[in-house]
């Protein structure tokens, strides 16, 4: 404890007595101060023990007595000390009971006790009290770190709540309680989410206090620029030098277990990149061998493959897509090539080689908070979604990101798969409701909007992980063409490819070949579109395609072998009728 004028008064070396204010002896004094001043109070910061001899006062005056008391009690002056035997024989009572009006604490000063004796002792209490503070932050900072190794964030915030005298709570980066001591706090901790979010939208590192059934302090946790975790401690008033110290303590250890070193964590990157590669390449005995202890579930049950994509991304790969479609060539890794790299491709398939050599070869940084933001790091949000539900439900997750790029492996039917979902249908409403204020506008033109785009795989195990990526592949493809955030394999199966023809390269493919049956019948002698239409429809069946044209079928052969001359193909060809086919469907769709 601080001295307080109690504590003086009691010190049998001082040899103080109270004339007025007994019953105000217990407040702290910050420090003990003399002056003859008639006005010192521009010199005081509040505090306070006054120590006069009344050497310029005019101490048997009342009404000067009473103004000098009133203006002292209004700077913040705990006490007033007054030298017996040294101007006055004793306290003038006039100041006896200017002191008592105004309830200021009013000490006898023998005349063997020099000023600067009170000062020593005020001083060396101040300095033993420091101590105790300090000694007594170290002894907690001792206490929690032992907690903390032996059982983790949870013993630490039982350490730390006894330390207070009160309660404390671990927070994740969305806002969720992760752990809360003693467990009757677990419902006062769940009501602060919408004060963690504030805190969370602060730059790191930030703290604040809110009020309510307890005092609380709240602090993000992290040494990046946003907050990866928040701590909150309840107590009933506001906290002293030792509980300061050991709320300190908790924070650097809490930080140190949630803020993984650059190190450590590019270091996991790896072994995750390099399980995931031996996944692809079905061997699964030896990604269990290297990490069965970190990737236990994920190597032994079904999981889900995520694929997301930033828009940058998205957008080089449309083009691509349009340039196959254009009859472009496309040169990816193919099975049995020397690299590792080739291996890697040729086991996920042609479509998305090049994307699963980038995956599992380069580690990029995940950062940002949860939260959909539009126009922030969407990837990075992902990876904080993943991890953070991952970690609230005790789930296995596999999370390589490689620049504008996701893999994840989750346990299927967990917890990760619906905080995707969820992360998914957010950022879609976010979309819709915010985009007229996103494209508002400024002095630097409008603001720009990220893009994100999901494939999830349908349910597989470690043996087939090179499938559940292509699935993911082929589901992000399709997510990206309809403009959708999310797309899983299974309403692949589920739908109709028909909605797939409406991108714009395929309907260039389709106008191109149709080009040339379209200028003949410009021409007026003959309706040869229409005519492959309804032979197509009619599975090449003449009476019946010459029956819906309203013509005679001899009439449609020769049409039919029109089409084949202008387009120098067979229709005796499977591939080239599905073409053809396909070629219509998509026209059909434009309106055309």
């Amino acid at each position: 404890m601080p001295p307080t004028l109690a504590s003086l008064v009691h010190h049998s070396a001082l040899k103080l007595t109270v004339r007025a204010g007994e019953d105000r002896l217990d407040v702290p004094v910050r420090w003990a101060h003399a002056s003859e001043l008639a006005d010192p109070v521009p010199y005081m910061e509040g505090g306070e023990l006054l120590l006069i001899t009344a050497l310029k006062l005019d101490a048997e005056d009342p009404e000067a007595m009473r103004r000098y008391v009133r203006r002292l009690v209004g700077a913040g002056v705990v006490g007033l000390g007054f030298a017996v035997g040294v101007h006055y024989e004793d306290i003038p009572e006039a100041l006896v009971a200017a002191a008592q009006g105004e309830g200021l604490p009013l000490l006898g000063v023998p005349r063997r006790t020099p000023f600067l004796a009170i000062s020593k002792a005020v001083s060396a209490a101040i300095a033993a009290e420091r101590y105790r503070a300090v000694t007594a932050g170290f002894a907690a900072q001792r206490e929690l770190t032992k907690q903390t190794l032996s059982d983790g964030p949870e013993g630490l915030l039982g350490a730390l709540a006894g330390q207070v005298d009160g309660w404390a709570a671990l927070y994740d980066a969305s806002g969720a309680v992760v752990a809360v001591a003693p467990e009757w706090a677990e419902r006062r901790a769940g009501r602060l989410t919408a004060d963690i979010e504030r805190l969370r939208d602060r730059p790191a590192p930030a703290s604040a206090v809110v009020g309510g059934e307890d005092r609380v302090e709240l602090h993000s946790l992290g040494t990046g620029r946003r907050a990866r975790a928040a701590l909150a401690v309840g107590t009933a008033a506001a906290l002293g030098t030792a509980e300061r110290y050991a709320v300190h303590s908790a924070i650097a250890l809490l930080t140190l277990t949630t803020e993984r070193s650059r190190s450590l964590h590019a270091a996991e990157q790896r072994i995750g990149a390099a399980v995931l590669r031996m996944l692809l390449a079905g061997e699964c005995d030896h990604a269990r061998a290297v990490a069965q202890d970190l990737y236990g579930e994920l190597l032994d049950a079904p999981f889900r493959l995520i694929l997301a994509e930033s828009a940058s991304a998205s957008a080089a790969r449309a083009r691509v897509e349009g340039a196959r479609v254009e009859g472009a060539v496309v040169t990816v890794g193919t099975p049995g090539t020397a690299s590792t790299a080739g291996t890697v491709e040729g086991v996920a398939g042609s479509a998305g080689a090049a994307a699963v050599s980038r995956a599992v070869h380069g580690v990029g940084e995940a950062g940002r908070a949860v939260g959909v933001d539009p126009r922030a790091d969407l990837l990075g949000q992902l990876v904080e979604v993943v991890e953070a539900a991952a970690a609230r439900a005790g789930e296995a997750v596999l999370v390589v990101p490689d620049g504008e790029r996701l893999v994840v492996l989750a346990v299927d039917g967990g917890a990760v798969v619906a905080a995707c979902g969820e992360f998914a249908i957010e950022l879609e409403t976010s979309r819709v409701v915010g985009r007229d204020a996103l494209s508002v506008a400024s002095d630097s033109g409008p603001v720009e909007e990220e893009e994100l785009v999901v494939g999830l795989s349908a349910p597989a195990g470690p043996i087939a992980a090179a499938a559940a990526y292509k699935q993911a592949e082929q589901a992000l493809s399709v997510a990206r063409r309809r403009g959708r955030c999310l797309v899983e394999h299974e309403e692949l199966a589920a739908g109709s490819v028909l909605p797939l023809l409406g991108d714009d390269a395929v309907r260039a493919f389709a106008d191109s070949l149709l080009r040339p049956l379209r200028e003949h019948d410009a021409t007026g002698r003959g309706d040869l579109v229409a005519s492959l239409r309804a032979w197509l429809s009619r599975h090449g069946q003449w009476d019946a395609a010459a029956a819906d044209l309203g013509v005679h079928r001899h009439t449609l052969r020769y049409r039919m072998r029109r089409v084949e001359e202008i387009l120098g193909r067979s229709l005796d060809d499977p591939d080239v009728r599905m073409e053809l086919w396909l070629a219509l469907k998509a026209t059909a769709a434009a309106g055309e």
